[in-house]
């Protein structure tokens, strides 16, 4: 019974948004919000019917009611963990690590030797596990947000140095060549033309270090963290059998995670207003 009913409820959501899909009105801003709502809302239903009618253990897999009960009844600690994990560690270290990314771009888009001996240096580092940088993190640097912070400066700095750097080199020499023409120097011409062409490499190295940031902060709290964090919450809840919780912190970090990418897209679409990506 509980698959035929799971099944109606995909089916029935499955029409409903074919119908919307195909309507006259699909490419307005009022559908294309509606559409992945109800695809959610359908997940979420069949996860429901499942999880009730077939009895299925809160240890393995908590239903969405109790999720959501467990999310009102602790708003009080998930705005402490998201203050300490998001807004102190992962916002911070985003910060620093962008600003010292388009610092050291900057000094190896003047210099050729940093150009070819810095970007395999960041490709090494990049692929540094976090599991071995975050407890050498915290034993330098504390189980505070400070070392959490130093993780997430860590991780977004490649991305967003190598799509800098790249940017950088992405004008034609007859645009460099025009500026020459009229006398422009390095800096009137990384300023008028190689900035603002290299904007939408540099909002694409920003995008993908908004989900690293908050990767980074989270895992690194399972290697040392006062009694506040997501990560911190979230394996504390584990020992504890608290699914319901863990599920909760995983909700807040999704929502903050989708907040900070989108506000990231929405200023490149207001910076790269002339790229044709935009049009």
């Amino acid at each position: 019974m509980a698959y035929v009913l799971a099944i109606g409820v995909w089916i029935t959501g499955w029409w409903l948004n074919g119908r919307l899909s195909h309507s006259a009105q699909s490419d307005t801003r009022t559908f294309n919000l509606l559409i992945p709502a109800i695809f959610g809302l359908t997940i979420i239903i069949m996860w429901e019917i499942l999880v009730q009618m077939l009895d299925i253990s809160a240890v393995i897999l908590p239903p969405p009611s109790a999720i959501a009960a467990s999310f009102a009844a602790s708003l009080h600690l998930l705005w402490a963990d998201f203050v300490q994990t998001i807004l102190k560690g992962a916002m911070t270290g985003y910060l620093f690590g962008a600003l010292a990314a388009f610092a050291v771009a900057i000094l190896a888009d003047r210099s050729p030797f940093l150009t070819k001996g810095i970007l395999p240096v960041g490709a090494f580092m990049a692929a540094l596990p976090i599991v071995g940088t975050a407890p050498i993190f915290v034993k330098w640097l504390g189980s505070d947000w400070q070392s959490k912070a130093a993780v997430v400066g860590v991780m977004v700095f490649f991305p967003i140095l190598v799509n800098t750097v790249a940017g950088l080199k992405d004008t034609s020499a007859m645009q460099r060549d025009l500026m020459r023409t009229y006398g422009a120097g390095y800096w009137p011409t990384l300023l008028k033309l190689r900035l603002p062409a290299a904007m939408p490499f540099i909002f694409n190295g920003l995008k993908i270090s908004t989900t690293l940031a908050l990767i980074g902060a989270i895992v690194a709290e399972f290697f040392g963290s006062p009694t506040v964090g997501m990560g911190f919450r979230i394996s504390t809840s584990v020992g504890q059998l608290a699914l319901d919780l863990v599920w909760a912190e995983i909700i807040v970090a999704a929502i903050a995670g989708s907040t900070f990418y989108g506000a990231m897209a929405w200023l490149e679409k207001r910076v790269t207003f002339w790229h044709p990506s935009q049009r």
